[in-house]
């Protein structure tokens, strides 16, 4: 993320990893979500925010996802229904439930496919929101798999040319394990920003920049302006304008709702029946394709070939995706999350609501 989005250090209340996820846990299975799923919800929103995805970690979701449990917007139990299924592939109900765990759980399914016959590939229909998408698509590194994640999100993006939102943020994730580099991990909306981005911009108080957002009728707004308070702006396609290449980011979502919505029977981003989400999971096991040790040899080839380009005037290096996360991540295990002051009165507030004890300071 932007360092902009990140909580300043000065003002930042580091917390451990640890009693953040127990913590997470805890209140999931106050609002009636089962242990175990409790656990991977945790657990796939704590890793969002210490790889420094805090749009998609505790601060943001986790608040929504427990009123969502208890208005009924998301079922904390649902049963997870095959509606089709072949050696290769699946198509799930998820029954409302977590996008949080049901992912994790379609996941599995594409791992243990892609065992059987060299890839897997699962949609999945009636969902939830699924938190950061690289979190599932990571599941395939340790298989010695390529993973992939893309999920629908809700109408928040206006088409290149476009006055009135038609898609979501809908992000795309793909992560490919390497030897001795870390992994490849790409990860981002096909918009030109997250909507959860803006909401970290609304606590902070950060302007948004140029290219963001459209005005009313849909015309790009290319200066700085204030953060909304109130109200969710619409969102730009990626490449903000038609000459900048917009249709790109347009053109992308749209296939990420193919994938996802269409293909599984589900609908799309302004399709009747909302807030449903669908998602669209993937692996490619390497060894079907090609040598594992070979082809991990050859990523560490090619990230380093990348990371050595001489970088450009006033900048110091040259990242490859995922790298910044990654080296967050190592910051963060060993030095806490930092969380903003709102965020953990937040979670005193709601640990002596929902009795539990507060362990986070």
């Amino acid at each position: 993320m932007l360092e902009q989005f990140h909580v300043p250090e000065d003002s930042a209340v580091r917390v451990s990893h640890t009693a953040l996820l127990e913590t997470a846990k805890a209140m999931f299975e106050r609002v009636s979500v089962p242990h175990d799923d409790a656990r991977i919800a945790a657990d796939a929103l704590v890793r969002a925010d210490l790889r420094g995805v805090d749009s998609h970690g505790v601060s943001n979701m986790l608040r929504t996802y427990l009123s969502a449990c208890k208005s009924g917007v998301i079922n904390p139990q649902p049963t997870i229904k095959v509606l089709c299924e072949t050696p290769a592939t699946a198509n799930l109900d998820s029954d409302r439930g977590l996008g949080v765990v049901a992912a994790p759980k379609a996941m599995d399914m594409a791992i243990s496919k892609a065992k059987d016959v060299g890839v897997g590939m699962v949609t999945v229909c009636n969902g939830r929101h699924l938190g950061m998408a690289s979190y599932h698509a990571m599941m395939a590194l340790e298989h010695n798999m390529i993973g992939v994640c893309v999920t629908t999100a809700a109408p928040r993006v206006v088409p290149t040319f476009g006055a009135v939102p038609r898609m979501g943020t809908n992000p795309i994730a793909v992560a490919a394990p390497a030897k001795r580099e870390p992994p490849f991990v790409f990860d981002a909306a096909t918009s030109v920003i997250s909507g959860n981005k803006i909401t970290i911009a609304h606590r902070l108080g950060t302007k948004l920049l140029g290219g963001w957002v459209p005005d009313d009728d849909g015309v790009p707004i290319m200066e700085e302006v204030e953060s909304p308070t109130h109200v969710m702006p619409a969102i730009l396609p990626l490449g903000s304008t038609r000459e900048m290449s917009s249709h790109k980011g347009y053109g992308l979502a749209c296939v990420v709702d193919i994938l996802s919505g269409i293909l599984s029977g589900g609908g799309y981003g302004i399709f009747p029946g909302r807030p449903y989400n669908y998602h669209m999971v993937a692996a490619y096991r390497i060894d079907a394709f090609t040598d594992v040790d070979g082809f991990k040899g050859m990523m560490d080839e090619f990230l380093q070939t990348l990371k050595e380009t001489p970088p450009a005037p006033g900048y110091d290096r040259v990242l490859v995706p995922g790298q910044p996360e990654w080296e967050m991540e190592q910051d963060r295990l060993a030095n806490g999350i930092p969380l903003h002051e709102e965020v953990i009165q937040w979670f005193r507030r709601t640990c002596k609501e929902m009795e539990i004890p507060y362990v986070l300071e």
